[in-house]
């Protein structure tokens, strides 16, 4: 894979598979932009992608804050020039209850950060995707969305919303020279994974590493797959 002389956006990348993507893509040559809002986390990620001789920049950002999502477009565009590849990953659980129970500023935060931040990032990204030679676009999905689940209401409602606008974006952008489409990890050792089963996920589960494959394959210039659910 060579995404030499590529600007890549990662949210979500300060840990997990967010972390394991942006380093596959800056192996691969590729300049990462990595975005969280945990600052000595990102640190770690870029100081690895450094000392393996690959570039990133660091952009410390709570996604909540949607105002300042809506000038990433422009800030990447001053001083990157343009964006390549954008990895919509960020996303967090909330908390585990009866859907009448649950506080409305809770459903509010994992709607903002899942779904609500993502859409303002295609909005503030788009012209610099359609500009680039082969914009792509990938989004870190969950095949749970599919499966209603007593007490999961706001994340797998997020996870739903978030996979319904990539594919509405992607129809959308079907005569464009952008790809769009969802990855679903499957079960990964991640820090959402571990808080949604704190007395340990029973089944088989995969590192962050083993599931980059498929981000690396939809990030590439001659990726022809769009509109598309990949299960990694």
């Amino acid at each position: 894979m060579n995404l030499s002389g590529k600007i890549t956006l990662v949210t979500g990348a300060s840990r997990g598979i967010g972390a394991a993507v942006a380093c596959a893509y800056a192996k691969a040559g590729a300049h990462v932009i990595l975005l969280a809002r945990t600052q000595g986390a990102l640190e770690e990620v870029y100081d690895s992608i450094e000392s393996a001789g690959g570039s990133a920049t660091i952009i410390k950002l709570d996604l909540r804050k949607l105002d300042e999502v809506d000038k990433l477009g422009p800030a990447i565009l001053e001083k990157f020039g343009g964006l390549d590849i954008f990895v919509g990953n960020a996303g967090i659980l909330g908390p585990l209850t009866p859907v009448h129970q649950l506080d409305p500023k809770d459903w509010q935060k994992v709607m903002d950060i899942n779904f609500h931040a993502n859409v303002r990032l295609i909005r503030t990204l788009d012209p610099l995707l359609r500009a680039a030679e082969a914009g792509r676009v990938i989004f870190t999905g969950s095949e749970t969305a599919h499966r209603p689940r007593a007490y999961w209401g706001a994340y797998r409602a997020s996870k739903a919303a978030v996979e319904m606008m990539a594919q509405i974006y992607a129809q959308e952008t079907q005569q464009t020279n952008i790809k769009v489409n969802v990855v679903y990890p499957g079960a990964v050792q991640t820090d959402l994974l571990m808080e949604a089963y704190p007395g340990g996920f029973d089944g088989k589960t995969k590192k962050p590493e083993d599931v980059v494959e498929s981000y690396l394959a939809l990030a590439s210039p001659e990726c022809e797959q769009h509109d598309q659910i990949i299960a990694a």
